[in-house]
């Protein structure tokens, strides 16, 4: 006789809906002068449009900022942003070989330096793979957003 196997049926698999990424930043003080902090980097497809830059540890004062994750892509290539969030890519030139962010709010302004190559992995091969370019509109609930804004 034929031995007998149970074959479950497949269980789906719980769509990832976030990736965090942690990094070894530095806040910048001065022109020779910078601390390193503990930061993270997050993305939710729940906010497909968004990345949040998240101060942690002793630095946890400065918060959590969210701006454009298309911000963030386009500051590793060029100098992008205006207003709150400014970003710039390596200077060779002036030997910074990190990912410049300047954060401002009312009060005060951080400039911090994240790890280019690391930021560049993570949103190539883990953000935008969540969430593929172009493709964020469908994700979000216009109506929902409409409620929101009208009450």
């Amino acid at each position: 006789m034929p031995a007998h196997h149970s074959v479950s049926s497949p269980q789906p698999c719980p769509k990832e809906t976030g990736i965090d990424l942690p990094l070894d930043a530095r806040l910048v003080l001065g022109e020779h002068e910078s601390v390193d902090i503990p930061m993270r980097l997050g993305y939710r497809s729940d906010d497909p449009l968004a990345v949040a830059l998240e101060f942690l540890g002793p630095a946890a004062e400065g918060g959590t900022w969210s701006f454009s994750r298309d911000l963030l892509w386009e500051g590793l290539e060029r100098p992008s942003g205006f207003g709150d969030v400014r970003i710039w890519p390596p200077c060779t030139c002036h030997g910074r070989t990190s990912l410049r962010i300047m954060l401002r709010n009312r009060d005060s302004v951080a400039l911090v330096d994240l790890p280019y190559r690391q930021v560049r992995r993570w949103l190539r091969h883990k953000a935008y793979t969540l969430v593929p370019r172009g493709s964020e509109d469908a994700l979000i609930d216009w109506s929902a957003e409409l409620e929101g804004l009208t009450g």
